[in-house]
């Protein structure tokens, strides 16, 4: 059986990327950083919960032998991520932020690709790497710089290893979603409410996790085979220039 290993699967776009790779014959193996108190909706899927800290090494080595022991390592949807804890001006950014942000964003997102490639190397079957990245990647943001500056790390992570697993047949890709309905985005829902009411986003809504999903399956089931190192702009037009 294929697999895909979703991270920050509780989360919005992680649990609706796990759902719509299940529904397409994965089975998936999933890791967020707390308790697993509600997974009734996978139950009649091939699922796994693993809990685990992105940024710890030893829960990513866990995420992947357990994923491995399922079957075909086929997929890798890195999604987990955080926002700083507390927003602050670039000009009163901390250190331990920036770690907190970083740690998990881009190194652990970083060494667990690593890992995974590595093992699709070995198998030899190709693969797909999805990296879910932000507009924050390319959009100045100065009161959370930290996160605009991991997003923006992801991008580079993903030309790498495209750039590097091209051989293998295993491509990566990248997904910048704009303004999302997530947990992230929940505390700054009046502020994105008014921008959006303003026209900052041409298709007038919110994006919604499923949004996301559908690319994210789009990227895995070779839609879009002949394509890598790419950066897919899911944000209802907001990166339109106007005049």
């Amino acid at each position: 059986m294929k697999v895909a290993i979703v991270t920050g699967v509780l989360g919005g776009i992680g649990k609706k990327s796990a759902l719509r790779l299940c529904g397409n014959g994965y089975a998936v193996v999933g890791m967020d950083i707390m308790d697993a108190a509600e997974l009734s909706d996978f139950e009649k899927y091939e699922f796994t919960y693993v809990k685990g800290d992105l940024s710890d090494p030893a829960s990513r080595k866990n995420l992947l032998n357990t994923a491995m022991q399922k079957g075909e390592l086929s997929a890798l949807i890195n999604v987990a991520g955080v926002a700083p804890k507390v927003r602050r001006d670039i000009l009163e950014m901390t250190e331990e932020s920036y770690d907190f942000v970083m740690g998990i964003n881009t190194k652990g997102t970083l060494f667990l690709t690593q890992a995974v490639a590595n093992e699709m190397v070995k198998q030899g079957k190709g693969g797909s790497i999805v990296n879910i990245s932000s507009c924050s990647a390319y959009t100045s943001s100065t009161s959370r710089g930290e996160y605009c500056i991991s997003k923006a790390g992801v991008s580079m992570i993903t030309k790498l290893f495209a750039d590097r697993l091209a051989s293998e047949g295993i491509t990566v890709n990248e997904i910048c979603p704009g303004i999302i309905a997530t947990g992230m985005t929940a505390p700054v829902k009046e502020k994105y409410d008014r921008l959006i009411e303003g026209g900052l986003v041409p298709l007038g809504r919110w994006g919604q996790p499923d949004d996301i999903a559908k690319a994210v399956v789009a990227l895995c089931d070779g839609t879009f085979g002949y394509t890598t190192g790419q950066s897919f702009i899911l944000d209802g037009g907001m990166h339109i220039r106007k005049l």
